[in-house]
């Protein structure tokens, strides 16, 4: 029996990554641009920041991302009154004439476009080696203890994100979008997920309190057994782990803010003392808190050629 053979389409083909960023910028940030003949996107994943694409200047916040297509220069600033943002850069080559549906678009992201983008990024930091975060830096280094197939899933990734976003009618753009209202959810979440996102939300309204599983148990009403199975399933880490994780990004946007001095941080996130603060930050970002420091400052009036 003769079988036909359909070959499938493809609107998106990602053939080239040729940079993946995880920046962390403080107030005052200026990148005065650049062009170049392949795609970029932005995606302000904390914060706010200041985006001209060409001669249209939009201020993204949170959940907002913008392509930028071949040759288009565009620039970043992140302004006195702005929280200073956490931004994921990526720049590929695309030839595929689907593509010309982001020209000159930014948008608002819903759920299932931050949870693939937020599959991306942590693809990314296993498949390649830091940095991750210096704007002159675009060698993409491969990291020998890669997970197998790590490139092939970013770029799958990518494509279903290009893809989703496409077929996604609710998401409008920002330009019409004045007031930068959070659209609302693309589909109703299972019942599991809605607990973790109660928890999350839970863990940053009190990143200022220490926790512990039996508080979390009480106030959700649910086993230990029962929460460290969900949390670990739906977010690849242990609920306490990730809680730490909170208090430190909130450390490193506090000292990117430049109003407390490490000891008051330490207090504004329950830390008892500046000694256990220190070294909780040093484990989790390989440096310590007066280091971080210069570090954003010196990033902070990096400019490229």
């Amino acid at each position: 029996m003769d079988f036909p053979r359909t070959v499938l389409q493809q609107f998106f083909s990602i053939t080239k990554l040729i940079s993946f960023h995880y920046f962390e910028y403080a107030r005052g940030y200026i990148f005065e641009g650049e062009q170049h003949d392949f795609w970029e996107f932005l995606y302000v994943d904390k914060g706010e920041v200041e985006v001209r694409a060409d001669d249209i200047t939009h201020t993204l916040k949170q959940g907002d991302i913008i392509f930028h297509k071949p040759n288009e220069f565009h620039t970043v600033c992140v302004k006195q009154h702005h929280k200073p943002p956490n931004l994921i850069v990526m720049s590929f080559e695309c030839q595929s004439g689907a593509m010309a549906k982001f020209e000159n678009q930014a948008l608002r992201l819903g759920d299932r476009e931050r949870n693939l983008l937020s599959m991306i990024v942590q693809e990314g930091f296993q498949a390649f080696l830091p940095p991750f975060d210096s704007p002159s830096f675009h060698v993409l280094e491969r990291n020998p203890a890669a997970p197998f197939g790590s490139e092939q899933v970013i770029r799958s990734y990518l494509e279903i994100l290009f893809i989703t976003i496409v077929r996604n009618g609710q998401q409008m753009p920002l330009s019409t979008n004045k007031d930068n209202k959070k659209l609302s959810p693309l589909h109703k979440e299972s019942a599991e997920q809605q607990i973790v996102q109660q928890l999350i939300d839970y863990m940053n309204a009190n990143v200022s309190r220490s926790l512990s599983h039996e508080q979390l148990c009480q106030t959700f009403h649910i086993g230990k057994s029962r929460l460290k199975e969900l949390f670990q399933a739906q977010m690849g880490t242990g609920v306490l782990e990730y809680f730490k994780s909170l208090k430190i990004e909130q450390a490193k946007t506090l000292i990117r803010e430049q109003l407390y001095n490490f000891t008051e941080v330490a207090n504004l996130l329950g830390y008892g003392s500046i000694h256990y603060f220190s070294r909780d930050f040093k484990k989790s970002t390989g440096m310590s808190p007066t280091d971080y420091a210069k570090s954003v400052m010196a990033r902070s009036v990096d400019r490229l050629p």
